[in-house]
Formats: C-alpha cells, structure tokens, sequence
C-alpha cells in the first residue's frame, strides 16, 4: 500500500470515528474492505509509469504497422478507426469503454457516424504508459 492509500485509510477511519457513524467492528471491515479495494486498485491494471526509450521501440512499432501514429507535440498515440456503420463503431466505443473503465484509464476521443478517432496518452505521468498500450492493443483486436 503506498503513502496516499494509508494516508487515504487515515483520513477515512478518522472521520468515520470521529462522527460516530460506526462502531469498532464496522471500522475494521471498512478498514479492510479499504486495503482490499486498494490492493486490487494497485494489481489489476498495467502500471503508470511514463514508457523509457527501450520500452518504446518494443511496444510502439507493432502499433505503428497497424495504423498508429504520434501526435506531434504532444507523447501520445492517435488512431482513426473506421466501420461499416455507426451500429459497428458504437458498439466498438461500448466495449472500449469498459475496458478502459476497469483499468481506470479513459482514452480521448471522437466519434462520426462510422469513423471512430482515439487518441491515447495517461495525464498522470505526461506521456504514452503501458496502460495506453494494454488498450490500443485491445482496441486492435476488437477492430478486426
């Protein structure tokens, strides 16, 4: 558990106590329903962590074959997607967004009838992470 998360668990407790909302029993399950949720919060998805220059080269050619491009000015990807009809991109946007909703990382983007754009960056670290490469390639696999 990091410094925020037990400070977060501090603060949490402190209040719940000092309002008396709870008795000591409930405080530690919310307690422990807390660090579960944050353990989870901390293993399920790819880490935030601003991709070196190793880890760009590795990751970011098989994406650039498949139509992905750099953003100039700016460390992201960008990607336009297009489909037979708005049913198809609609429901392509569905699925990508429950995704991008359980790994907490939500991709900027813009949809016209069949044509999907996405572009993909994380703002916590300033840059292109794994999390944007866990889900440009999901987005690939579900395009086809």
């Amino acid at each position: 558990m990091t410094a925020v998360d037990k400070s977060q668990l501090l603060i949490l407790t402190q209040m719940l106590i000092k309002a008396h909302f709870i008795c000591a029993p409930s405080v530690r399950a919310a307690v422990q329903q807390f660090r579960s949720y944050a353990a989870q919060k901390m293993t399920s998805s790819p880490k935030r962590t601003k991709l070196n220059d190793e880890e760009r080269i590795s990751v970011l050619n098989p994406l650039k074959e498949s139509g992905w491009t750099l953003v100039e000015g700016r460390d992201a990807i960008y990607k336009e997607f297009l489909f037979k009809d708005f049913n198809q991109a609609f429901g392509f946007m569905s699925r990508v967004a429950l995704k991008a909703e359980k790994m907490d990382h939500h991709p900027e983007w813009f949809n016209v009838y069949n044509k999907v754009q996405v572009t993909l960056s994380t703002h916590d670290v300033g840059g292109l992470s794994q999390r944007d490469i866990t889900l440009a390639n999901f987005m690939e696999q579900i395009a086809k």
